[in-house]
């Protein structure tokens, strides 16, 4: 075992020298997150974040008759973006084609999702279909676990705008937030990325945090989330909320464990079922 990697197993115990360790480990490269620097620092992630607690306020009854995600949905009926989407509207209502990219961590990916159909961005695509049934919806994933938003601007190029979309969906903020070394710089990043996609002539909807232990055990929390709320009223884009959606779920009374892996940060397969339907919803909304 190399040294660095005995180094940070040996700190098992002390989760921030473990942190530090993982961090000096990861690297990225064209075949996508490479773990081999940051294995104890995942273990340790993951073992810590299960045992993180819920607020309070999660603690309340949904109605027993409706599923997970369902029981989201109901307490999410007037969830927007919070602009309008003029490319999307003009694709949507012309019954063609019509191009999602959706770019982002492994949130995008699906993590722990066990059929990609169950992943946020295909649960979107099957919802706008249902929707707008004359319109043929294409949505292409180019989520990469472990992606930051400096890794995300690096990819712009070939896992966005190749594409030629006509909506980005670009889940951001996570992965900077839990162990990406603080917030310096990324007001800025955020908008130039903002800046590109919006010159590339497509729509664009950004989307937050997850509302779950691991990104509430972080003092900056609300400030990212500033940051991205930001970003979208100052260049007039979307802004999917999905640590609102989530928030107010759990306080309808949805199980914490429903919409929430066992790992405290990931969505569960009925939180990304609620998420996908409710933002093709909010998609449906803004481009009519």
């Amino acid at each position: 075992m190399p040294h660095d990697q005995r180094a940070c197993a040996s700190a098992s115990k002390e989760l921030l020298r473990l942190t530090e360790c993982g961090r000096r480990g990861l690297h990225r490269d064209d075949a996508g997150f490479a773990w081999s620097g940051s294995r104890a620092l995942s273990l340790a992630f993951l073992i810590f974040s299960a045992f993180l607690p819920w607020p309070k306020s999660a603690l309340a009854q949904a109605p027993a008759d409706l599923s997970a995600a369902d029981a989201c949905l109901a307490a999410n009926q007037n969830l927007s973006v919070g602009a309008r989407l003029p490319r999307s509207a003009a694709r949507l209502k012309a019954g063609g084609p019509f191009r999602i990219v959706a770019i982002g961590s492994s949130s995008t990916t699906g993590l722990w999702a066990l059929d990609p159909a169950a992943t946020y961005p295909e649960v979107m695509r099957r919802e706008l279909m249902r929707l707008r049934p004359k319109s043929q919806v294409e949505v292409i994933n180019s989520g990469r676990i472990g992606d930051t938003i400096p890794g995300n601007l690096a990819r712009f190029d070939r896992d966005v705008l190749s594409y030629n979309p006509d909506l980005v969906v670009w889940q951001l903020g996570t992965n900077d937030l839990a162990w990406a070394g603080g917030l310096d710089g990324l007001r800025l990043q955020i908008a130039n990325g903002v800046d590109i996609i919006k010159a590339s002539g497509a729509d664009l909807v950004l989307m937050d945090l997850q509302y779950s232990p691991l990104v509430l055990s972080s003092s900056q929390h609300s400030t990212m989330q500033a940051i991205i709320a930001d970003a979208a009223w100052q260049a007039r884009v979307g802004l999917f909320s999905r640590f609102e959606l989530m928030r107010r779920s759990l306080e309808a009374g949805v199980s914490p464990g429903a919409l929430v892996s066992w790992d405290r940060l990931h969505n569960s397969a009925g939180g990304y079922d609620c998420i996908g339907r409710a933002l093709a919803r909010a998609i449906h909304a803004a481009a009519r």
